[in-house]
């Protein structure tokens, strides 16, 4: 397995993530509410990271097994774990192919903020596929390929009005943001069109369901107030079919 480029701003992440208002004010609770209830079901948190999501999930009441292919930080989902045991079980594996998961064995898959970093989304559709039981779910989000596109950048007009300039959609490449203090500015992304997500996904087996573009408000807005009109992030939720 390659080394994941997570591996070296393991800890930084891991801060920035905990402290990370936009993931815990506007993607997380879109994510959780399309995912449902989950007491009893047996969950796979893909890319998992350092395991926010799958604290959450283990604590409303699922077994759940993380996947990543970073292992420094699976060390920090195993310390997190150690501290609060909630019967994590983590797996250091590659989401294109799961090797070390059986088939049929989880009744919904879960990833947050990580399909952009996967090289090669159609297998790891097809990965998740296999590793569900029958009707099983898969939610995700994503950064909106629509609107954060390698060439995308926001402009304040001479009114103070903030504008979203996109540019190069259909270019399907791999990118880095020109923040370089920022996650894809250090990790980079693979940016793919809607359609290649969609496509993808139903030709994997996963009938989308359920979409949504959840819109900014409060302090995210002030901070940003672009995200007030122009979404920041897709969820979706697919089922096994």
């Amino acid at each position: 397995m390659t080394v994941s480029a997570y591996d070296e701003i393991a800890a930084w992440y891991d801060n920035t993530v905990r402290e990370g208002s936009l993931l815990h004010d506007l993607v997380l609770p879109t994510l959780f509410d399309l995912i449902g209830n989950v007491e009893g079901l047996r969950i796979c948190d893909l890319a998992c990271g350092q395991g926010v999501v799958a604290r959450h999930l283990a604590k409303s009441g699922a077994a759940v097994v993380g996947v990543d292919t970073s292992a420094r930080l699976l060390d920090i989902a195993q310390r997190y774990e150690a501290e609060e045991p909630l019967g994590i079980v983590c797996r250091h594996d590659d989401a294109q192919r799961l090797a070390t998961l059986p088939g049929a064995a989880f009744d919904g898959v879960v990833c947050s903020m990580s399909l952009m970093d996967i090289p090669d989304v159609a297998a790891t559709f097809h990965a998740v596929q296999r590793i569900l039981r029958p009707n099983g779910w898969f939610v995700f989000s994503i950064t909106h390929p629509c609107f954060q596109t390698p060439t995308s950048t926001w402009t304040e007009k001479a009114d103070g009005t903030v504008w979203r300039e996109v540019r190069g959609y259909f270019r399907e490449v791999f990118w880095r943001s020109d923040n370089r203090s920022g996650v894809r500015g250090q990790v980079g992304a693979y940016h793919r069109t809607l359609s290649t997500y969609v496509n993808a996904l139903l030709e994997a087996g996963l009938c989308l369901e359920r979409l949504c573009e959840p819109r900014a408000s409060g302090h995210i807005a002030e901070r940003v107030p672009g995200y007030g009109e122009v979404p920041a992030v897709l969820v979706a939720r697919c089922r096994k079919v």
